[in-house]
């Protein structure tokens, strides 16, 4: 009798470390997984980094484009070797990546500003643009996209197949002149440019820390009409850049949504007499999600990309609206600042969204 009872807990305690194993494993390949994501960020900026900061200086100095012709030879010369230009690019490129390494991204020429202090005061603005923009996208996308599933080969899944086409075909500053011209001049409804008002503006400095993103700030004040104020400069700017991402969730979702549907396991639960939008929503939504998060990393650096267009054209001062000041005036630190900050962005969004995928499906880490 005690044998048998000693076997017992031996026995189950044998079963139990194949499952403990095997989790055991999991686990370390996910981290590892995780770990080797996270260092190729320090690569991808680099590369990065190296490209901007070689093309920039193929184009000539910046003192040369803006003054050439308006000083003396000698006087030109005399600011280029003060400046540093006429050193050999290996050396500024050396003493660059040394103040990168102790956080010095340099000073602007045309504002005499650390280049720090441009990203902290027109980063928010960008982020703030393409949260909302991304939000916007992902109703929009995922909404119609699932709709379009659910009535495939449908006058209404033609309908929305023709709208994400025109969606992703169409330059975002085409059509945030579009949307200008309908909303702010025909129907005069939504304002045509700016972040926001000048009262609004004037009620911003009264903040004691104000954090730059303009939806916050109104909260802090706690006035309903500020808040409203920000919201109505926002719609057409979120609304341009959104919908060019939309294009690409709806015909992802569908296309996803439509193999998921055609599965063995969907078919079997639909023989079973479950609903359709029980499958829709238990079956066949999450495998669809693996390849749509995936792509999601990417339509964010197209978004970012795109924010340079969007605020050129409704005058929305952020990254994208400054770095296109900024290469006009061949500043070169700037332009590598912004760069830098956009790459930075670009890689964590994308070790963010791989980690998600691999959560979602651990096929995703091997």
């Amino acid at each position: 009798m005690s044998v048998s009872a000693t076997a017992a807990p031996a026995a189950a305690d044998q079963a139990d470390k194949p499952k403990e194993a095997k989790k055991n494993r999991l686990s370390g390949g996910f981290f590892r997984f995780v770990l080797t994501r996270f260092l190729l960020i320090i690569p991808t900026v680099f590369i990065l980094v190296t490209v901007v900061f070689f093309v920039m200086r193929a184009t000539g100095d910046p003192i040369s484009a803006a003054l050439g012709g308006r000083l003396t030879p000698q006087e030109l010369k005399a600011r280029v070797h003060a400046a540093g230009y006429d050193r050999p690019l290996i050396m500024q490129y050396i003493d660059y990546l040394g103040g990168l390494l102790h956080g010095d991204l340099g000073t602007t020429m045309t504002d005499n500003q650390p280049v720090i202090s441009i990203l902290v005061r027109y980063g928010s603005a960008t982020f703030e643009l393409a949260l909302l923009a991304l939000i916007i996208a992902l109703i929009v996308g995922i909404g119609l996209g699932r709709l379009a599933a659910r009535k495939r080969d449908h006058a209404a899944d033609a309908g929305i197949r023709t709208f994400a086409i025109l969606c992703y075909a169409t330059p975002v500053f085409f059509l945030g002149l579009i949307l200008k011209l309908i909303f702010a001049i025909w129907l005069n409804v939504l304002p045509a440019s700016g972040r926001s008002s000048l009262s609004t503006e004037m009620q911003f400095s009264r903040l004691v820390s104000p954090t730059g993103f303009y939806i916050i700030d109104a909260l802090q004040l706690g006035d309903v009409n500020v808040l409203i104020d920000v919201l109505r400069h926002a719609v057409l700017p979120a609304l341009a850049l959104g919908l060019l991402t939309a294009g690409v969730f709806i015909r992802l979702v569908r296309t996803n949504v439509i193999s998921t549907f055609n599965s063995g396991y969907v078919e079997a639960a639909r023989s079973r007499g479950v609903s359709e939008k029980r499958l829709l929503g238990k079956h066949a939504w999450r495998p669809a999600l693996i390849p749509i998060i995936t792509v999601m990393g990417m339509q964010i650096a197209m978004m970012l990309a795109g924010a340079v267009l969007t605020e050129t054209t409704f005058e929305w001062k952020g990254l994208g609206f400054m770095l296109s000041q900024y290469l006009k005036a061949r500043d070169f630190a700037a332009v590598q600042g912004i760069v830098i900050l956009i790459a930075i962005i670009v890689a964590v969004v994308n070790f963010i969204v791989d980690v998600i995928a691999a959560l979602i499906d651990p096929r995703v880490r091997y």
